[in-house]
This record gives structure tokens, C-alpha cells and sequence, in this order.
């Protein structure tokens, strides 16, 4: 029997590479403010299980989450979290919201 999250691994590694190879320049913190929030309907942040609170996380899609684990202590967030947005390397040009969480999350060293 396939793993059901095998897809979503697959897919996260082609939205990773596609996002790496179109980041944009360092965004500096005036012009940030300016950024849309990134919406839960959004298709990467569908495709990434992106919840604005990471207390929403659908569990049984992503087993190993835990509710401990937001964008603010995540390593791919770029700059400080100052407020309940800030931008993140997976979801460029949108703000996610610091208490979010996706399937990108990589513990903040």
C-alpha cells in the first residue's frame, strides 16, 4: 500500500525547487508591511496544508505535526517576528501569519 503522504513529499519538493528558482531579492521591512496575506486558499498554501493557527492543522493529512510548531519558530521565515505576519521563503511575496504552520516547517536552530 502507497504512503499517502508520499504525493504530498513529492509535491512539496517541485513547490520547494519552483520557489527557490523564483524567490525574490530580500524585501526590506517598509516594503513588507505593504505584502498581501497569504490566504488558506491559496494553491501552494493548499498544497503545503498552511493553516493560519497551527492549532488547525488537520492531524490525520499530517501525523507528525505538533502544536508547538509555528511559522515563528520556523527556519525558513525571513526577518524578525515583530507582529502576526511576516514572510516566509515558501510563500513569496505574502506575509503568513506568525502563529501558521505548513508541511514546510523546519525547527529554527
Amino acid at each position: 500500500m502507497q504512503d499517502p503522504n508520499s504525493l504530498d513529499r513529492r509535491e512539496f519538493v517541485k513547490l520547494g525547487l519552483a520557489v527557490a528558482v523564483t524567490a525574490p531579492l530580500p524585501i526590506d521591512a517598509a516594503r513588507a508591511a505593504d505584502l498581501p496575506k497569504l490566504s488558506e486558499d491559496d494553491p501552494t498554501a493548499k498544497a503545503l496544508g498552511y493553516r493560519h493557527d497551527t492549532n488547525a492543522v488537520d492531524q490525520a493529512r499530517f501525523p507528525n505535526h505538533k502544536p508547538d510548531q509555528n511559522c515563528a519558530n520556523c527556519k525558513l521565515i525571513q526577518g524578525e517576528a515583530s507582529g502576526d505576519w511576516i514572510r516566509c521563503q515558501l510563500f513569496p511575496g505574502k506575509l503568513v501569519n506568525t502563529n501558521g504552520w505548513c508541511a514546510g516547517w523546519v525547527k529554527k536552530a
